[in-house]
């Protein structure tokens, strides 16, 4: 697997250590400097950067099954162009299957995601496309603590639906579909029970034992764009198969809520 240093990467390591022998799984890491500890488990770490084909194709070499962790890379053309070569390197190291974390929507729009599952397409090799929404932890994480001292939680998503999922879920997902067959040519969309902000201030209220009310007030930045995109109703898709992945349903607001402030 790819992008074994980054958050994502490794809760599935972690899950893919409860499954299968940890002798049979490859970290590919840009840095193994950051990968300490893994070699201890029995995991073997290879050094690979999506901006070196050739290095890529020797960190693949042997394995059955592949997750291609998207880039962090923010430029799209040069994201795009970086999962290309990863592509291609596991085209040539032979790899058996690609699992690729795409984000929900790809098929319909346009952008390295879409790329990059036509280029998997194209590549022959068999797939399976987890198509991730975002993390409820951007939106649940310990800085809620705050509503309990304020009273208050604001949000600008109009009280409309967000389907995010937690990322250790969309790790355990992940995890299953590299153990797993029967899942060639599948693209998962995978979402969480669609939650509001109004419930997240009754669920905080809750957990703290003191009144919080929610207010309608956009965030600045790069949350309040996000905000906004849940207030025009483009995160209100669902789909049950990220339960169905699991074999148990997804995390709920009120154990994301748990888990994050514990």
């Amino acid at each position: 697997m790819t992008g074994a240093t980054g958050a994502l990467g490794r809760l599935v390591l972690r899950r893919l250590i409860d499954l299968v022998p940890a002798g049979r799984i490859v970290a590919v890491a840009r840095d193994p400097g950051r990968a300490t500890g893994l070699d201890a488990l029995g995991v073997a770490v290879r050094q690979g950067d999506y901006d070196e084909p050739a290095g890529l194709a020797a960190a693949f070499a042997g394995a059955g099954r592949l997750l291609l962790i998207s880039s962090p890379e923010l430029d799209d053309a040069r994201r795009a162009a970086q999962h290309r070569n990863a592509i291609e390197a596991a085209a040539k190291a032979g790899v058996g299957r690609i699992a690729y974390t795409s984000f929900l929507g790809a098929e319909r729009t346009p952008g390295a995601h879409q790329e990059t599952e036509a280029a998997i397409r194209d590549s022959g090799l068999a797939y399976t496309f987890l198509r991730n929404p975002f993390y409820t932890d951007a939106f649940v994480h310990p800085g809620l603590r705050a509503a309990a001292e304020t009273g208050e939680l604001t949000g600008g998503t109009g009280g409309r639906g967000l389907n995010t999922a937690s990322r250790a879920d969309l790790a355990d997902a992940a995890a299953a579909v590299l153990t797993g067959d029967g899942h060639d040519g599948r693209a998962y969309d995978l979402t969480g029970p669609l939650w509001t902000f109004p419930e997240l201030a009754a669920v905080l209220q809750e957990h703290f034992g003191t009144p919080i009310q929610h207010r309608e007030e956009p965030p600045p930045g790069a949350m309040g764009y996000l905000h906004g995109l849940v207030r025009a109703g483009l995160l209100e898709r669902r789909s049950e198969d990220l339960p169905r992945l699991l074999g148990r349903p997804a995390t709920t607001l009120r154990e994301a809520v748990a888990a994050a402030l514990a």
